[in-house]
């Protein structure tokens, strides 16, 4: 089981930086000062500084070469035999010191508040270059020959670097969130395999017996180290990381507020989309049998009624079975200079306002000028856009969604509202985009063979490059709000857990008599109950 199961050291409370002695896995726990030496196929775990425990609380990155070892704690780095654990000082930072990594004489550390990589000479102590820190969060490091590894905490994104020039080779999003150190294993055939630790709490609810009532919400430690997967397609520019086989089913359960009479009815619900992250293994009728249709690419499910009476009641929808699998795009600005014109049928399907976006406003037209300024890049302008619909908003959710000019006066919107204001100004900037989603799993991965349900449906986008195609874009989980700076991890990314349904086409539709309703004439959710259900089955085996 080496490199296939999760890592759970029993008494461990904050893991942080971690690193491999041959098999031995070597962890701090930052909280208690412990020195861990675990067992990655029992968690079997023995603190190895018993008696230097005070000099190692607060320490967060960690690094072994050779017979030392090498942490960073407070502004300062430190190293150490590793027979005798005793820190002499190494350097000192201006500001917070997060990690380390050491090849040779090179020593790698990173610090937040500077934004950058420090490189010194291990042998002069001397800070002879350093690199732009890829992420925006405290980022933790290892090292190999030619990669320098970087995890950061608020980006969930491990990214390969190259450690002679600093630019980034391709970066993965971890199937967590809150990373806080990796690790390189070697194995004997030379094989290599990232861990990557974890560390933040979790809600739980506690029976406390001296409360009335006895139950209550509380937080508690949680952290682990799990194997990070990933597979680089170069020729496309993406990255894949961990996946999960998982049972998905949705089932509408017809529930009228008000009794209604229709005749003829064919009942839409759209299936999930194969991708480059998603594949569709089966899926099969529940409740109630349904054809196929395929629109604009994307699988359908009709079902059809010859008539659905006053008192009548029916249960129908879908259970698929779905490999899903983290997903992000390597693509900069310097690869999307001199694009080609968009074609007729883009420009005419995705820039136009077909869907409530207000884009003849005042206030939607002067956002979309204000969000962009004088930027001609796409890409760029693309990544304006989003920050610009960050500053401007904040998260809020509500039965029903407002055009974009509504609430960009208001300033709070749901995820759907945050999708037409990007929707709308992206347009109007000359980018394609569409609406995609519908739900995400809940990201409990180690609740297997469980049934789970998600509290809310949730929508995002994607906007098209030429040469490249669709890419993927969150609507507002990166919005962390302050006014930034904002993380990219769902910048031409998705993690495990979002599922693709319907991409660029209506989720649900109702057709009665040949005409299609909308919802001043019947909305759905007056007609019928949604059930959404999903189980994660198992991890998907390394690539």
């Amino acid at each position: 089981m080496f490199g296939q199961r999760t890592i759970r050291p029993l008494t461990a409370a904050t893991l942080g930086g971690i690193a491999f002695i041959d098999d031995r896995l070597i962890a701090i726990d930052s909280t208690k000062g412990h020195l861990l030496e675990i067992d990655p196929e029992s968690d079997n775990s023995k603190i190895i500084n018993p008696h230097q425990v005070k000099e190692f609380s607060d320490v967060t990155g960690l690094a072994v070469w050779e017979d030392t070892l090498w942490v960073t704690r407070g502004n300062s780095v430190y190293v150490s035999k590793l027979g005798s654990l005793g820190l002499e000082h190494f350097a000192t930072l201006p500001y917070t010191a997060n990690g380390v990594a050491v090849w040779e004489s090179t020593v790698y550390v990173s610090c937040q508040k500077l934004g950058y990589i420090l490189i010194f000479d291990r042998n002069t102590r001397k800070e002879i270059t350093k690199f732009y820190a890829p992420g925006v969060g405290v980022e933790n490091l290892t090292v190999t020959q030619e990669t320098l590894w970087i995890c950061d905490r608020t980006e969930q994104t491990v990214y390969s670097m190259d450690r002679a020039t600093g630019e980034v080779n391709f970066s993965v999003l971890t199937p967590f969130d809150s990373p806080t150190g990796i690790a390189v294993h070697q194995d004997a055939d030379g094989k290599q395999m990232l861990y990557v630790a974890y560390s933040s709490e979790e809600p739980y609810i506690r029976d406390n017996p001296n409360a009335d009532p006895n139950h209550e919400l509380t937080y508690r430690d949680r952290t682990f180290i799990h194997p990070l997967y990933y597979h680089y397609n170069t020729e496309k520019r993406y990255a894949l990381s961990n996946g999960y086989l998982i049972e998905m089913s949705y089932v509408e359960e017809i529930a009228p507020l008000e009794e209604v009479y229709l005749q003829d009815i064919e009942w839409r619900i759209a299936l999930p989309s194969e991708t480059e992250r998603q594949t569709l293994k089966q899926v099969e009728p529940i409740g109630l049998p349904f054809t196929e249709e395929v629109i604009d690419g994307q699988r359908v499910a009709v079902f059809k009624f010859d008539t659905l009476a006053p008192g009548e009641r029916h249960i129908f929808g879908w259970k698929a079975l779905l490999e899903v699998r983290g997903i992000k795009y390597r693509i900069t600005p310097k690869d999307v200079e001199d694009l080609p014109e968009l074609s007729a049928e883009l420009q005419s399907r995705y820039l136009v306002d077909d869907d409530d976006l207000a884009m003849d406003t005042a206030i939607v037209r002067r956002a979309a000028r204000d969000a962009i300024g004088s930027e001609s890049n796409l890409l760029r302008k693309m990544y304006s856009i989003r920050n610009y619909v960050y500053d401007e908003l904040s998260y809020g959710i509500k039965p029903y969604i407002d055009t974009p000019d509504i609430v960009l006066e208001r300033g709070v919107g749901s995820c759907g509202e945050y999708v037409g204001v990007l929707l709308a100004l992206c347009r109007l900037n000359g980018i394609p985009c569409r609406t995609v989603g519908r739900y995400k799993c809940p990201p409990y991965s180690e609740h297997q063979g469980v049934p789970l349900q998600p509290d809310f449906n949730h929508v995002w986008l994607e906007f098209y490059i030429p040469n490249f195609g669709w890419l993927p874009m969150e609507s507002n989980p990166d919005d962390l709000g302050n006014y930034g700076p904002y993380p990219t991890r769902f910048f031409m990314g998705l993690c495990w857990y979002h599922i693709e349904i319907g991409k660029g086409i209506s989720f649900e539709t109702l057709s009665s008599q040949g005409q299609r309703l909308t919802k001043e004439d019947i909305a759905i959710g007056d007609l019928a109950i949604n059930h959404i259900r999903f189980t994660i089955l198992k991890e998907l085996s390394p690539f």
